[in-house]
């Protein structure tokens, strides 16, 4: 926010000469987080300023800045944002980090969370990510370094500030476009980056899913991918997004048998079958009409699930008559639509 040459250092944010402390926009590039979030934690958890300056806006000590970095440290060991808050509420350190530590104050407060502040990688620059939101660059940078601590953090405040379809779309997969693209255009090199964020998206993920809801017969959401197919991470942020909705999911992971997959659609009588494809190589027509025309229950009331084609692999192999949602909020608006019917 502050543009003055005088509080920022190649983009860093600094503690101003008079000892008023950061504005909220150096507080949230130190944390790697948008403003937004800085104030919504503010607002929800009291772990802002206890006033204003002359000028009417916040300026964060080196306690507070303390106190956020403690939160981020506990959030990203699992522990909910809320009760993160108290305890670094209570646990933050009374004395403000050294001039010395500039780069780290997340290490005078004992916490990983934040990353160090680095100049540009000698590996290269870091991930290409346009204008995308601020969270996401965040979450490329510390991807890009293998901080793990900073990744989960970072993640875990997107999903709570944003929700999570908005924190996948405009955050999380962007950030894994920008992984894969790095990967594909350096020749092999930073495959462990995209495996390394891969890995951590998943956690997060598990970690937002509230206990699987029952849900009445008929109501369940069978999600697999087709055979051959492996790529699981769109379908474990579509099993959260319905669960974060009350819809009961059985997720049946990367390339499921026909055979089994047939099997699981009998013995649960699903509302809706999501079959995932990344290439059309592995996109099977005769598989998705084949169980769309499944049918179950007793004579005069029997009933069909509906089959969305989920992935890039469907789109150069349409199924006639089969709903085919492009993205993840309108996959979930189409099956929440089919089970509450």
């Amino acid at each position: 926010m502050s543009g003055h040459a005088s509080g920022t250092d190649r983009g860093h944010p600094r503690e101003p000469r008079d000892g008023g402390g950061l504005s909220t926009g150096e507080v949230a590039r130190r944390l790697g987080v948008a403003p937004t979030t800085v104030r919504s934690w503010d607002r929800r958890y009291g772990l802002g300023p206890p006033g204003h300056s002359d000028g009417r806006h916040r300026r964060w000590t080196a306690v507070d800045v303390a106190r956020l970095e403690r939160m981020c440290a506990l959030a990203a060991t699992g522990v909910p944002p809320a009760e993160a808050a108290r305890q670094a509420r209570g646990e933050a350190s009374p004395q403000p980090p050294s001039p010395e530590r500039e780069g780290g104050a997340a290490a005078t407060a004992g916490s990983p969370a934040t990353p160090p502040r680095r100049g540009r990688s000698k590996a290269g620059s870091g991930l290409r990510l346009g204008d995308l939101r601020r969270e996401c660059r965040g979450v490329a940078r510390a991807a890009l370094r293998l901080d793990a601590a900073a990744l989960d953090a970072l993640m875990a405040a997107a999903i709570e500030e944003h929700g999570l379809v908005t924190a996948w779309s405009e955050v999380i997969m962007p950030a894994l476009q920008a992984a894969g693209s790095k990967w594909e255009g350096s020749g092999e090199r930073y495959v462990e980056v995209e495996h390394f964020l891969s890995w951590h998206v998943s956690g997060a993920l598990r970690r937002h899913v509230p206990p699987a809801a029952s849900g009445r017969s008929g109501a369940v959401t069978v999600l697999a991918c087709v055979p051959g197919e492996h790529h699981t991470l769109p379908l474990e942020v579509l099993v959260a997004a319905l669960a974060e909705r009350g819809l009961p999911v059985r997720m049946f992971g990367g390339a499921l048998p026909v055979e089994s997959l047939v099997s699981a659609v009998r013995r649960t009588g699903p509302a809706a079958v999501g079959l995932w494809s990344q290439s059309r190589g592995t996109a099977s027509r005769p598989l998705a009409q084949h169980v769309a025309a499944m049918e179950w229950g007793v004579r005069g009331a029997r009933r069909k699930p509906v089959v969305l084609t989920l992935g890039p692999g469907w789109a150069g192999r349409p199924v006639p008559g089969l709903p085919h949602p492009h993205g993840l909020a309108e996959a979930v608006a189409v099956v929440e639509d089919v089970v509450r019917r």
